[in-house]
């Protein structure tokens, strides 16, 4: 079966017929064609069966927006809003150059989901939801979790998932949580970082926050270690976590080329 792009998707649908794949077996009926009997269940039930198959249709990948406030920020080349953007962009063309059919989500209880959809079209109306969402921060953000859950109840099985996500927003995620999506589909999640969170010079830092202005002094072993516990150790906790949840975990700098979550290990954590 064609989809409605006039491209076959390479996942296959529940429509039974003669496909590419079997799917089961049920009593023979008048008409079906003799050449589908199943013989090994016909001869252990004594009744004769024949062969159902699956036909092919386009799989969906959808891309789940963390917009939480954290990541409107950077200080190198772009922000991390920018980059999730620009990473979701090119997952939505991956996806379509599969054959896929592309959608999106965030953390909202006000704005309906981007409905997976075939073609170009299909990928310009995830980059329009992309480019809405991480622009300012949106005023009903709900967080990560409320994504998930969206995303768990409105998929079916076998779906492509990207999250994209703030590493502080991943880790409040219970493992669990992440082992039960990653059970029912391809699931990757590309955590967003700035160099500045990873690598901080050991010197006295300003940074605007709101209508103030905070300093750190990271020239102190007691500011160091409350950033490394704040920025650092949440990646290590994730990597080491995830990655035996069937989870591909990947770290993606906001000074490191937008497609660089689809090579293994872009990001140096440090130890």
């Amino acid at each position: 079966r064609r989809g409605r792009t006039g491209n076959a998707g390479q996942a296959p649908s529940p429509l039974r017929g003669r496909g590419m794949e079997y799917a089961e077996s049920r009593e023979y009926v008048a008409g079906d064609d003799a050449r589908h009997i199943d013989w090994r269940v016909t001869a252990r039930t004594g009744r004769a069966h024949t062969k159902l198959f699956q036909a092919e249709r386009e799989r969906v990948s959808l891309i789940v927006a963390d917009t939480s406030p954290a990541l409107y920020f950077g200080t190198r080349v772009r922000f991390k809003s920018v980059q999730a953007a620009r990473a979701g962009a090119v997952a939505a063309w991956s996806a379509q150059r599969r054959g896929d059919r592309v959608g999106a989500l965030r953390g909202s209880d006000r704005e309906a989901p981007i409905a997976p959809a075939g073609g170009p079209r299909g990928v310009l109306r995830v980059l329009d939801a992309l480019t809405r969402w991480y622009a300012q921060p949106p005023a009903d953000d709900l967080g990560l979790e409320r994504a998930l859950d969206h995303a768990g109840r409105v998929l079916r099985p076998g779906a492509r998932m990207l999250v994209l996500a703030d590493p502080q927003q991943a880790i409040r995620i219970p493992p669990a949580r992440w082992s039960a999506l990653a059970q029912h589909h391809d699931l990757s999640l590309v955590l967003l970082v700035d160099p500045l969170e990873l690598h901080p010079p050991s010197a006295a830092l300003q940074f605007q926050a709101a209508q103030q202005r905070i300093g750190l002094d990271l020239r102190r072993s007691e500011v160091q270690a409350h950033w490394q516990a704040h920025f650092v150790e949440p990646l290590q906790e994730l990597r080491r976590q995830l990655g035996a949840r069937r989870v591909d975990v990947q770290v993606l700098s906001t000074d490191a080329p937008s497609d660089a979550w689809l090579a293994p290990s872009p990001t140096e954590v440090p130890a």
